[in-house]
């Protein structure tokens, strides 16, 4: 293949992305030759049109492709709750469950002093921005249950907290249908913390 540079190029642009092995590149690569020429132009439309119109919202720092996003804009929200998330995707995954009719934060990361990562390098400071001109009673902190996830949710607790808002942590522990025998020690330690009275 080697010998045929632009496939070459397809499947080395395809082994870029994140969990995409050689061969799955090599399978997308001929599946898109295999695509007819209309299909093809649509796709690619599809990827440079996606890079040059979403942004991040000016409010949130989540996805948009206009400013502010639509659920910063939405006057059925409640903004007096805000749920601070990791990245832009965490969001989209909140939304699934339609149930939560608040705004978000993007930190934009975690905490990981392993990795370099601090304060600075996320969208903490814009979070205190955004909460002193505001009415927020609520930051519900849906970081992941990681070690960078509860660092991160425990360093803005500390940070929040002085400011008079209800901070909050999403409940961690057992997924629906697991089986108590293949749970690690973390997950079942989070699950008995976060108990509730029936």
């Amino acid at each position: 293949m080697q010998h045929i540079a632009p496939l070459a190029k397809l499947i080395e642009q395809f082994r870029a992305l994140p969990g995409i092995g050689a061969k799955t590149a090599v399978r997308l690569a001929y599946h898109v030759l295999d695509m007819d020429a209309g299909r093809a132009k649509a796709l690619a439309e599809a990827i440079i049109e996606a890079k040059e119109k979403i942004g991040f919202c000016n409010t949130c720092f989540g996805l948009s492709d206009r400013n502010p996003c639509a659920i910063c804009a939405s006057e059925k929200r409640d903004h007096a709750t805000v749920c601070v998330v990791e990245q832009p995707q965490d969001v989209a995954a909140m939304e699934r469950i339609h149930d939560y009719t608040g705004v978000y934060h993007v930190l934009h990361g975690a905490l990981s002093p392993l990795e370099g990562i601090g304060p600075e390098n996320l969208r903490v400071k814009e979070l205190l921005t955004r909460l002193r001109d505001s009415d927020v009673r609520e930051i519900i902190l849906a970081t992941n249950p990681n070690v960078e996830g509860e660092a991160t949710a425990m360093y803005l607790a500390r940070l929040l907290k002085p400011l008079g808002i209800k901070v909050t942590r999403i409940a961690h522990g057992l997924p629906v249908g697991g089986d108590l025998e293949y749970a690690d020690e973390v997950t079942l330690a989070k699950a008995m913390e976060n108990r509730v009275e029936l």
